[in-house]
């Protein structure tokens, strides 16, 4: 009989007790004066010691505007300087830091403000083209426990010069009231019902994830870690930062947000030894035509994740990019994030076409998605991971909790995977019709709710479709009401604005009806198979991923 797929990640390193304030108190004690952080876009820099300084004033100063443990404060910026500083500083004195998505627009902004409650916003002037302070004035008096929200290019100094009004002494008593248990960060993640939920992480979820990712990359305060991965995400904030200050590594920010040339250059420059990015961005940078111009030899490991990895593209990272140890890693905002990571010494082809195994101090099983039975190895099943890294639950959301973490504390992760006799997990598809574009989760019936909301619109259906760019893209099959003649271009047009520009769908049909059961059920996976055939995907439909 063959074994179980189930593995536990047993290991001699134990897991963390304390608040994340408290290690990276710990690691500047160490290493004080070595680097912490680069933001080259910002020409900033600071050493472990200026960075907790910097960090104690932010946090004495959010106390002083009337912040306090429990305390949501929304963040709403691209990647800067400051971000980071907010991360630490909200964590020592126990507020709960609310990501909010750069790309976010209007609708979203307003919900995930009113949904987790938050009392104090710090955000951007704008991004690109968004004009943040603008957008945030249209919805601020629909957001009733929003009561001050702070621009970082206007108020940042006169918060700093706030924090004279609270005694350090006050920061150490709130400091040492905190547990590890306590919940400390809120991330978004798209609902099947059509809202964004709330994954609540406490400091022993995160902080845990974050060094186990670092001791797994054999990270020292040597490393310089590259992050072009958005901090509002776990990749940024958790492989990125955490990863970092729990090892003493220098966290490296190339720009606000992804530019493949920045990137580079930045590596190049700061004489990076870790590069993270999703398969979309190893792509543009492998594919740009300055490539062959930029010194890639400080470069030793890394992470790709964020949606399934081309095995191709990974050989490429290994070899063409001089990245030895790149290694591939899996997990969702659940977990906080990761469960499985190849190890940077594990043999090639494990390396390049496996999301790794499971992480220290976690437990995997794959299941019989309708039995709930644990699959022989090697058979196809429903992924699922319990450990410390399970977050809390979903804020204010008891019933979403319950339908994603079981009795027994398993979180169900709604992913198809193998598991070989090694324990090595292959991820082959999903349960649920999740889209993941460029590590973008998207749910459809989001963006189906939302496109109901136009006149012209009968019904619609939000399919993903394979694409060599971004793993996916976004789909509507439309049902025109009677008499309407909408046009992709015009839907597109509309939707701009209102939601996230990843959400909004690249490719429009137009339908008198959906590929359907007798039942009544909508076939989806017809669609998309039509889709693959009338746009001439099949390529980017046949490629391998880990």
């Amino acid at each position: 009989m063959p074994d179980p797929s189930y593995v536990h990640g047993a290991g001699d390193v134990p897991l963390l007790g304390e608040t994340i304030f408290q290690d990276l108190r710990r690691t500047a004690a160490r290493f004080g004066d070595r680097e912490a952080l680069v933001a080259a876009h910002q020409d900033r820099r600071s050493t472990y010691r200026e960075l907790v300084d910097e960090c104690e004033v932010v946090a004495r100063g959010l106390m002083a505007r009337g912040v306090g443990k429990g305390d949501r404060v929304g963040i709403w910026s691209p990647n800067r300087y400051e971000w980071v500083v907010v991360q630490y500083a909200s964590a020592a004195i126990g507020a709960i830091l609310v990501n909010i998505n750069p790309a976010y627009r209007t609708s979203e902004l307003e919900y995930s403000i009113n949904q987790s409650e938050v009392s104090f916003l710090i955000l951007a002037a704008g991004f690109r083209q968004a004009n943040y302070k603008s957008m945030l004035a249209e919805v601020k008096g629909r957001c009733p426990s929003l009561r001050e929200a702070l621009v970082i290019e206007d108020g940042w100094e006169a918060l700093k010069r706030d924090a004279a009004r609270v005694p350090e002494a006050a920061l150490h008593e709130v400091e040492d009231s905190l547990q590890f248990d306590d919940p400390i960060n809120i991330q978004y993640t798209s609902g099947t019902t059509g809202f964004p939920k709330g994954a609540t992480l406490t400091h022993h979820n995160i902080l845990n994830n974050g060094f186990f990712i670092g001791e797994t990359l054999k990270y020292s305060e040597h490393d310089r870690v590259c992050i072009p991965v958005p901090f509002y995400h776990c990749f940024g904030m958790v492989l990125g930062n955490l990863a970092c200050t729990t090892h003493g590594s220098t966290m490296v920010i190339p720009a606000e947000a992804f530019d493949p040339v920045i990137t580079m250059e930045t590596v190049q420059k700061e004489r990076c030894t870790s590069l993270y990015g999703v398969p979309t961005m190893f792509i543009a940078e492998l594919e740009h035509p300055r490539f062959n111009e930029f010194d890639f030899s400080t470069l030793r490991t890394g992470i790709m994740a964020g949606s399934p990895c081309p095995v191709e593209v990974m050989k490429k990272v290994r070899t063409v990019m001089h990245i030895p140890e790149m290694t591939i890693a899996y997990g969702m905002t659940e977990t906080s994030p990761v469960s499985t990571q190849c190890a940077t010494d594990d043999p090639l082809e494990k390396r390049v076409a496996t999301v790794g195994r499971v992480h220290p101090h976690v437990e995997i099983k794959i299941v019989d998605p309708e039995s709930g039975a644990v699959v022989p190895r090697g058979t196809t099943g429903e992924m699922c991971s319990r450990g410390y890294m399970v977050m809390r639950g979903y804020w204010n959301n008891d019933e979403a909790t319950r339908q994603a973490i079981d009795a027994a504390r398993w979180m169900h992760t709604g992913d198809l995977a193998t598991m070989d006799a090694e324990g090595y997990v292959n991820i082959v598809g999903r349960i649920k019709d999740m889209i993941i574009r460029g590590g973008e989760n998207i749910y459809p019936r989001e963006v189906e709710e939302f496109l109901y909301g136009h006149p012209a619109i009968a019904d619609v259906q939000v399919i993903g479709i394979p694409s060599e760019r971004y793993g996916e893209e976004v789909m509507a099959w439309v049902k025109p009401r009677e008499g309407a003649r909408p046009t992709g271009e015009e839907l597109a047009a509309w939707c701009k604005g209102k939601i996230a520009t990843y959400k909004i769908p690249r490719h429009w049909k137009f339908v008198d009806s959906f590929p359907m059961t007798v039942t009544g059920k909508v076939q989806k996976f017809k669609m998309r198979e039509a889709a693959v055939e009338e746009l001439g995907l099949e390529k980017a439909a046949g490629m391998r991923t880990a």
